[in-house]
């Protein structure tokens, strides 16, 4: 795959679908995956933040989840046509799932948020088998991971924010036999309905950004991330 390049760091230019049959391919050829979000604000932290950098660039799959990346690659006749956010890809991922038999595996949150999660994904995705889950709040990860490895989890999603749920994978995947690892941040409290997404068409037009500014005005700090990053495409 020819990943596409913004200040240093890679970003896959695969859709959703292209993504679940590349995972397929290597689920068959025995290979682990990890798939990461990144977004303009996250490219221009990793900027100064190495380790982040690093975390992004050595991931499977690097989603462009923000519409300024998709932006990005059309202002430099890139082939990212379509933003693949996280949740959306967590959701299809437990769709496939469903469909192709693969068992998930469910870390994070709180205990109240996981558990609803989990009813929430059995209840959209009949047949999704759900084999295990743990909230976020556990201390021995030793045990987790014999707890992961004894559950046969084909998909492990954790839910810890960014970049500590990167560098919780970075740490432990060796350890696991999960195959695909998805860090979703706060998705589990959306479909907990603890959180509640952008209305669909903000969704469709790539306006969540804007949406949450509107819900949150302390946000626009951290707006800003997207003209800094497109004027730093273009000039730089």
């Amino acid at each position: 795959m020819k990943k596409e390049s913004y200040l240093g760091v890679q970003v896959s230019p695969l859709n959703y679908e292209e993504i679940l049959a590349d995972i397929d391919k290597r689920i068959k050829a025995g290979e682990q995956s990890t798939l990461i979000a990144v977004n303009p604000e996250k490219i221009i932290t990793a900027q100064k933040d190495s380790t982040l950098r690093e975390l992004i660039n050595n991931a499977t799959y690097q989603i462009p989840d923000g519409i300024g990346v998709v932006l990005a690659s059309k202002l430099k006749g890139g082939s990212i046509t379509t933003r693949v956010t996280g949740i959306e890809m967590m959701e299809r991922l437990n769709g496939h799932a469903a469909k192709k038999g693969y068992k998930v595996f469910l870390y994070g949150a709180a205990e109240e948020v996981v558990t609803q999660a989990k009813e929430a994904l059995e209840k959209k995705y009949p047949g999704l088998s759900i084999v295990g889950y743990e909230n976020g709040y556990i201390q021995d990860n030793e045990d987790l991971v014999h707890k992961i490895n004894q559950s046969q989890a084909d998909i492990l999603f954790i839910a810890m924010g960014s970049p500590r749920q990167e560098l919780w994978i970075r740490k432990h995947m060796p350890h696991l036999q999960v195959k695909v690892f998805q860090g979703v941040g706060g998705s589990f409290d959306v479909l907990a309905g603890k959180v509640k997404r952008a209305p669909e068409v903000f969704q469709q037009f790539g306006l969540e950004w804007f949406y949450r500014l509107i819900s949150e005005p302390k946000r626009f700090k951290r707006q800003l991330a997207l003209p800094k990053f497109l004027f730093q495409i273009m000039f730089k």
